[in-house]
């Protein structure tokens, strides 16, 4: 398995730049995808993204896209077989339509509060033209396995080979993680259950971090409880701990992958 770390959406918010931090697995002559960033379609036509583009100032561009990326590395994107989310909001499923032929992978609880959920905040995180097209969704009930002291993790064998959904709740209601196995052990990718690496070294944030994670948490409390076992997780020496939109987290993994043997940087 080769992984590709991409950015497919900077973002350049009052708070700094930041990143959507997408994977790219290449399994054989498959492709998969951990979450997409925004879609072509959103580059065409930013209204699409509500509201919210105000505040993220998301720096649109197709050859930013998912599909430009790949192509960018000389792949097709009709080889992405299947594409993994780490949950349903906006500029990690914007890609979605742009794979209409590819499997979208996700907790059943997340499948639900798309279907489903109702209010102003459900519609600006779950957008009418990511989720409309009818994606080819298949819904992971909660796993019986536990990984790393993780309950419920589900695994996703037939997507890539020792590949991992893990329940990180409390951003949205079926937040996940995504766990893929490396030759040095594994790379967890936490979507925005933790939104900068600070969260993950210290419970003791600044006030307008924590303000900022929690305002936009389905669900404070389980978030911070999430956001504890994450702490205790990056102590550990087999785990790196990726996120979407730290661009430090995001820097340190492409350093990484050019280094080592087996994750080539894309």
């Amino acid at each position: 398995m080769r992984i590709h770390h991409l950015d497919c959406g900077t973002l350049r918010t009052p708070v700094g730049r930041m990143v959507c931090h997408v994977l790219l697995l290449e399994i054989g002559d498959r492709l998969v995808l951990v979450d997409t960033g925004f879609g072509t379609e959103d580059v065409r036509d930013p209204r699409r993204l509500g509201p919210v583009r105000h505040v993220l100032f998301p720096d649109l561009d197709l050859s930013r896209t998912a599909v430009g990326r790949i192509r960018a590395l000389g792949l097709d994107p009709a080889d992405v077989s299947d594409v993994v989310l780490t949950h349903g909001d906006l500029d990690h499923a914007g890609g979605i339509p742009d794979l209409a032929h590819a499997r979208i992978h996700l907790l059943a609880a997340e499948a639900a509060a798309i279907r489903d959920g109702r209010g102003p905040r459900v519609r600006q995180r779950y957008r009418t033209g990511h989720w409309g097209h009818d994606p080819n969704l298949v819904a992971h009930p909660r796993g019986t396995r536990t990984w790393k002291g993780l309950e419920g993790t589900v695994e996703l064998d037939d997507v890539a080979p020792g590949l991992l959904l893990v329940p990180l709740p409390g951003h949205t209601p079926g937040h996940a993680g995504v766990a893929v196995p490396t030759p040095e052990g594994w790379l967890l990718h936490i979507g925005d259950a933790a939104l900068d690496a600070r969260t993950l070294r210290t419970g003791r944030l600044r006030l307008d971090v924590r303000l900022r994670q929690t305002l936009i948490a389905q669900d404070p409390r389980t978030m911070h409880r999430t956001q504890r076992r994450l702490r205790a997780l990056a102590r550990d020496p087999e785990v790196q701990i990726i996120n979407s939109h730290d661009l430090s987290l995001f820097e340190a993994a492409r350093a990484r992958s050019e280094a080592g043997p087996g994750t080539p940087l894309g």
